[in-house]
C-alpha cells in the first residue's frame, strides 16, 4: 500500500491501455487513512454503482498510526488498490477522503474531504503543531476545521470540504476563512443510513436476542486515554471501566438486560482485536457482546434502550435518535467548546461509581426527555435523508459529467444474524414466587465472574431458594462438579452430542452432584432430565404474533429445578409453568418425553 508495494499495471499504469477492457472511464480514487475513515468511504461508494463510465480505485496514505485492518478491508471492497506513491503519480478525475493527514496535497485531481464522524468536534494536534512552543500556549487545533489541517502553503487542500450542518460552516469561517469557499453542505450519509433503518428497530432487537421486557444496554467508547475505555479521565471518572464491566454482570439480571460493546476501530486495531477481547474476557463470558468494528454497531444503537458512552460520535448519534445516554467519561478539554458534542456533554447525566449501576440506568431511561433528542438531531444534519442526492450531485459536478439517470441511494443497514447473549460463566439463580394455582416461578439470574452477585439484588416477590447453573463449555470447569444444573447448547441433531436424550443421560452420569441437566436445542426450548430420570421437553409459548419467545431456555430449566426442589413434583406442574423474569411472564409448556421415541 505504501512505497514498497508493487505498482499496478492495470487498469492504470504505463501500458494500461493495452490491458483494460473498458477504456475512457473517469477515475475516482478513495483515499483511506485507517479503518475509521474507510467506513465513511464505504458509506458513499454505492453512489457510483451501476455507472459504467466510472472506474474506482483505492489507496492508503500510510500516514495513520492505525494501519492494522486496512489491507483486509480494502481486499473485501474489491477495488484496485494503488500503492500511495503510484496514487500520487496518477491523474484522477475525483479523489475522496474522509480524514486529513498524509500528503493529500500531492494528489493530482479534485479532492473532496468528508468527515468520518458526526461533524468536527475533537481537538487533535496536526503534524505541524504536535510540539507547540510552551511560550505561544495556542490551544490544540480542532481537527478538520483549523488551518493546520485544512491548508497547505496557505491554500486549501480540498476542492470541496463537505460539512453536514451550517454550525460547522460558521466555525470553519471563524477558524479558517481561507477554506470557507470550499465548504459544501451535503448532509451525513452515516446518519441517513441510521434514519432509514429506524423502522427496523424491533427486528434489530430480535437479532440481538432482546425480548419483551428486556433492556439493551450499549457500552460505547471512542479511543484515546481520556475515553471511557481509556480510563485516564478526571479523578471522579478515572478508570471507570473495570467497575463498569464488573457491575454489568453483578447488578443487571441476565433475563432483564442485554449488553453489547461498541468500541472505536482505533481501540480494536491500535491494541489488537485479540487483546481487546482478552481485556473484555470476564464480561464476555458473562454475556457482553463486543461488536466488531465493521459489524452492526449502527443496528445496535437503533436497538438500544440506553448507551453508556463518552465524547464519541457513536454516543452523539445515539442521543440524536432518542436513545438515553449516560456519560462515563467526557473530557471537555479535548473538544471544541462550540461543537454539538461538547454541548451534549454539558447537559447529559454522568455515570458514577457511587451507588448502583442498575439504578442509574433505570433512572436515565425513566427521566429521558425526547425533546432534547430533537435538538441534537437538528445539529447532526441540516439535510437529513438527503445526503445521497447532495453528495452524488457534488461528486459528478466535480467530475464534470452528468449524473446517472437512476436515483442516488445509500445501502440499507443489513439485518444482523441472530446472536443472543451467550453466558459461559456460572449463573447464580434466585427463585421465588413459587405458586400452585396456576404453577408459577419467578427468577433473577446473575452471571458470576470474579465474585458473587451483589447481595442487595433480590426478587420483588422474595427469594425462596437459590441454585447455580453452569454451561458445559465454561472455562471454570471445576464449577461443573458442584453445579445444580449443567446446560449444553447445540442443535438437536448435532452428531457430536445429540440427540438430547443421549446427552442428558450421559451428563447426569458425568456430573453426579447436579440435580438436573438441560440440552438447549432452539431459541425457545430445551430438553431436561432430572436426577429421578424424568425426561421433559420445556418450550415457551410463542408471542401473539407467532414469533418465538426469546428468553434464554436455560431459565426454564432453572424454573423447573426451583419447582421440584420446593417439594413439588413434576405432575403438579401440569401442562405448564408461568416463568416470570422481571416484569415479563413466559408460558412454558412441560411435556414428558418418551426416551425411546424417535
Amino acid at each position: 500500500m505504501t512505497g514498497g508495494a508493487a505498482r499496478l499495471r492495470v487498469p492504470v499504469g504505463a501500458e494500461a491501455e493495452r490491458w483494460v477492457t473498458r477504456t475512457g472511464c473517469r477515475r475516482v480514487l478513495f483515499i483511506v487513512h485507517n479503518v475509521t475513515s474507510a467506513t465513511r468511504l464505504l458509506d458513499v461508494l454505492p453512489l457510483f454503482h451501476s455507472d459504467v463510465r466510472v472506474q474506482m480505485f483505492a489507496t492508503c496514505t500510510g500516514s495513520s498510526p492505525f494501519l492494522a485492518g486496512v489491507p483486509e478491508l480494502l481486499a473485501e471492497a474489491g477495488l484496485p488498490v494503488l500503492p500511495w506513491e503510484q496514487a500520487k503519480d496518477t491523474e484522477f478525475d475525483l479523489a475522496i477522503a474522509a480524514s486529513y493527514g498524509g500528503e493529500l496535497g500531492s494528489i493530482q485531481g479534485k479532492l473532496a474531504i468528508l468527515s468520518h464522524g458526526v461533524g468536527y468536534n475533537k481537538r487533535l494536534a496536526s503534524p505541524v503543531t504536535r510540539h507547540p512552543s510552551p511560550v505561544t500556549r495556542h490551544p490544540t487545533p480542532v481537527f478538520g476545521l483549523s488551518p493546520e489541517w485544512l491548508l497547505e502553503n496557505g491554500r486549501p487542500l480540498a476542492t470541496a470540504t463537505v460539512l453536514s450542518h451550517p454550525e460547522q460552516l460558521a466555525r470553519l469561517r471563524a477558524s479558517c476563512p481561507a477554506a470557507a469557499p470550499t465548504a459544501v453542505l451535503a448532509g451525513d450519509p452515516c446518519y441517513d443510513r441510521i434514519l432509514a433503518a429506524l423502522p427496523d428497530r424491533d427486528r434489530f432487537r430480535r437479532a440481538l436476542g432482546v425480548g419483551p421486557g428486556q433492556r439493551l444496554i450499549v457500552v460505547s467508547s471512542t479511543w484515546a486515554p481520556r475515553s471511557l475505555f481509556g480510563g485516564s479521565g478526571s479523578a471522579e471518572s478515572a478508570d471507570l471501566l473495570p467497575w463498569l464491566l464488573s457491575r454489568l454482570a453483578a447488578e443487571l439480571p441476565a433475563d432483564e438486560y442485554r449488553s453489547v460493546a461498541v468500541l472505536h476501530p482505533n481501540i480494536w486495531y491500535g491494541h489488537g482485536p485479540g487483546q481487546v477481547r482478552a481485556w473484555l474476557d470476564n464480561a464476555r463470558r458473562a454475556g457482553l457482546d463486543a461488536i466488531p468494528p465493521l459489524a452492526e454497531w449502527r443496528q445496535a444503537l437503533i436497538a438500544a434502550d440506553c448507551v453508556l458512552g463518552d465524547h464519541s460520535s457513536v454516543t452523539y448519534y445515539a442521543a440524536s435518535i432518542g436513545v438515553p445516554v449516560l456519560l462515563g467519561a467526557f473530557p471537555q478539554e479535548d473538544l471544541d467548546p462550540l461543537s454539538p458534542v461538547a454541548a451534549l456533554g454539558r447537559t447529559a447525566p454522568r455515570l458514577v461509581r457511587r451507588g448502583s449501576l442498575r439504578a442509574q440506568i433505570d433512572r436515565v431511561i425513566a427521566s429521558h426527555d425526547p425533546t432534547r433528542s430533537k435538538d441534537l438531531a437538528e445539529l447532526t444534519s441540516s439535510a437529513p435523508e438527503e445526503s445521497a442526492v447532495l453528495l452524488r450531485r457534488l461528486f459528478y459536478g466535480l467530475m464534470d459529467i452528468p449524473e446517472p439517470a437512476h436515483p442516488a441511494l445509500l445501502d440499507p443497514l443489513p439485518l444482523p444474524p441472530f446472536r443472543p447473549a451467550r453466558r459461559t460463566a456460572p449463573v447464580r439463580v434466585l427463585a421465588g414466587g413459587i405458586g400452585d394455582d396456576p404453577p408459577a416461578v419467578a427468577l433473577g439470574r446473575y452471571a458470576v465472574v470474579g465474585g458473587e452477585p451483589d447481595p442487595a439484588e433480590e426478587l420483588a416477590v422474595g427469594v425462596e431458594s437459590a441454585h447455580t447453573l453452569v454451561d458445559e463449555e465454561t472455562r471454570d470447569t471445576g464449577r461443573l462438579r458442584v453445579a445444580d444444573i449443567v446446560v449444553r447448547r447445540a442443535p438437536e441433531d448435532d452428531p457430536r452430542l445429540g440427540p438430547p436424550p443421549a446427552w442428558t443421560a450421559e451428563a447426569l452420569d458425568r456430573y453426579p452432584f447436579c440435580g438436573l441437566v438441560a440440552y438447549v436445542d432452539g431459541p425457545d426450548r430445551c430438553v431436561v432430565r432430572t436426577r429421578e430420570g424424568d425426561l421433559v421437553r420445556l418450550s415457551a409459548a410463542p408471542a401473539p404474533d407467532g414469533r418465538p419467545d426469546l428468553c434464554d431456555p436455560a431459565a426454564y430449566a432453572s424454573a423447573l429445578h426451583a419447582w421440584l426442589t420446593s417439594g413439588r413434583d413434576l405432575a403438579a406442574a401440569g401442562a405448564g409453568i408461568s416463568v416470570r423474569t422481571g416484569s415479563t411472564a413466559h408460558r412454558v409448556r412441560v411435556e414428558v418425553v418418551d426416551p425411546a421415541a424417535p
